[in-house]
C-alpha cells in the first residue's frame, strides 16, 4: 500500500506539475480579469434519489449554473459540448448534479481512487472556509468510478494530495443517455448525481453545524474531455493530444488548483428563486493580497528572498483608495505576510492577511 501511494504521488506530480509560465505575476494578470461566479443553493423541497437522472421534483426548484467555459475563460473558444450543474442541500447532504452533453460516452477506469481524469470525467472542488487550504476534490467518470482526495494546500504551494482520504457515506450515480462504450451509435450525453454528507464536508469548515442562511463557501466544477479515436471497435484517447478543460467558474490559467478564483456557493433557507446572490464584499481585498502573493513568487525566484516593500515588488501604490490604511508587508528569510484593511460603505473595516503559501484569512 505504501508503495502504491508513493507511485501515485509521483504520477500526480507528473500529471499536475506547476505549469510553465512567463511569470507568476503574468498568471495573476490573466486571473484578476475574471470575476468568480456565484450560485444560490436552496434547501431541497423533498427527497433526492441518487440515480444520476436529476428528475426528482426537488431538482426542478434548483437553478442551473451558467454553461461551462474553457478553463482560460472567454478568450478561448466556446466548448464543443454543453455542461451545466445544479445544487441543493438538506440536513444530511449537499447535493450536486450535472448534465454533460456528449455524442460518444465512454470510460475505461473501474478502480476506486484511480486517476479518473485519464478518462473523460466530471470534477468537484470544495473549499468550505475559503482560505485556499484544506480543500476537497472529487472526480467521477461515466462508469461511476469515483476518486476522492484531500489537499492541505494547492500543488503550486507544495500540496501534496492525501489520496487515502475518503468520504464515508458518499453517494454517487451516473445515468447514460445513450449506450456506454459503443462507438457504432451517437449518444446524447451523461448525467451525474452526488450526495455529500455534511460530516465529511464540515471537517474543514471551521464550524460544527450546518451552513447558516447566506453563508458562502468556495466551489468549482471541471469537465475533462479527451479527443478520442476508435481502434478495434473500442474508444481510446488520441495519443499526444492534450485534453480540454471546461469549467463553471474558470480561473483564467490552465490549473484548477487556484482556489482563489473558484466560484461562490451561497446557502439559502429562503423559498427557491427568492434569494439574491451577494458578491463577496472582501473580494477587492483578496485580490490585492493575491497581487502581492504572485509578485512575491516572481521576486523570490529572481532574488532568492522575499521583497520587503511594495515598492520592491513594483506595486508602490497598491490599495490606494480601497484600503483604510497602507498595506503592511512583513518578511523573514523563509516567509512573508501581507495585511490589508478593507474599507466598507458602513464605515466598518475588515482585516485580511495572506502568507507565502497562499493561505488567506480574515482577522
Amino acid at each position: 500500500m505504501w508503495l502504491y501511494g508513493s507511485l501515485l504521488l509521483a504520477l500526480l506530480a507528473l500529471l499536475c506539475p506547476s505549469p510553465a509560465r512567463a511569470g507568476w505575476a503574468d498568471d495573476w494578470r490573466k486571473m484578476k480579469q475574471i470575476t468568480p461566479k456565484g450560485y444560490v443553493c436552496y434547501r431541497a423541497s423533498g427527497p433526492v434519489v441518487i440515480d444520476g437522472k436529476l428528475d426528482d421534483d426537488a431538482w426542478q426548484n434548483a437553478p442551473w449554473t451558467d454553461d461551462f467555459q474553457d478553463i482560460e475563460g472567454s478568450i478561448k473558444p466556446k466548448p464543443r459540448f454543453r455542461t451545466r450543474a445544479r445544487m441543493l442541500w438538506d440536513d444530511r447532504y449537499l447535493y450536486i448534479g450535472a448534465v454533460l452533453e456528449e455524442p460518444h460516452v465512454w470510460g475505461t477506469l473501474t478502480e476506486h481512487d484511480a486517476v479518473i481524469f485519464n478518462d473523460n470525467d466530471f470534477e468537484i472542488f470544495i473549499d468550505p472556509n475559503g482560505d485556499t487550504h484544506e480543500y476537497y476534490e472529487i472526480e467521477i467518470n461515466a462508469l461511476n468510478t469515483e476518486w476522492d482526495l484531500f489537499l492541505a494546500r494547492p500543488y503550486k504551494d507544495g500540496g501534496p494530495p492525501v489520496n487515502g482520504w475518503e468520504i464515508p457515506g458518499l453517494k454517487t450515480a451516473v445515468h447514460v443517455d445513450g449506450t456506454l462504450n459503443n462507438p457504432s451509435d451517437t449518444d446524447r450525453g451523461w448525467s451525474v448525481e452526488f450526495a455529500l454528507p455534511w460530516k465529511a464536508l464540515l471537517e474543514c469548515a471551521g464550524r460544527p453545524g450546518l451552513p447558516a442562511d447566506s453563508e458562502q463557501w468556495r466551489i468549482d466544477f471541471s469537465r475533462v474531455e479527451w479527443a478520442h479515436e476508435v481502434v478495434g471497435g473500442q474508444y481510446r484517447r488520441v495519443p499526444g493530444k492534450r485534453e480540454d478543460n471546461w469549467i463553471w467558474s474558470p480561473p483564467g490559467v490552465i490549473d484548477m488548483h487556484r482556489p482563489e478564483k473558484w466560484g461562490y456557493l451561497q446557502f439559502s433557507t429562503a423559498a427557491p428563486g427568492t434569494a439574491a446572490y451577494r458578491p463577496d464584499p472582501a473580494g477587492p481585498s483578496r485580490d490585492l493580497l493575491f497581487e502581492i502573493y504572485y509578485h512575491q513568487r516572481d521576486y523570490r525566484e529572481k532574488n532568492g528572498r522575499w521583497a520587503k516593500t511594495l515598492k520592491e515588488l513594483g506595486l508602490p501604490g497598491l490599495g490606494k483608495g480601497v484600503t483604510a490604511r497602507p498595506i503592511r508587508l512583513e518578511t523573514t528569510t523563509s516567509a512573508f505576510e501581507a495585511t490589508a484593511v478593507l474599507k466598507s460603505p458602513d464605515d466598518k473595516t475588515q482585516t485580511w492577511h495572506i502568507r507565502q503559501d497562499s493561505k488567506v484569512w480574515q482577522e
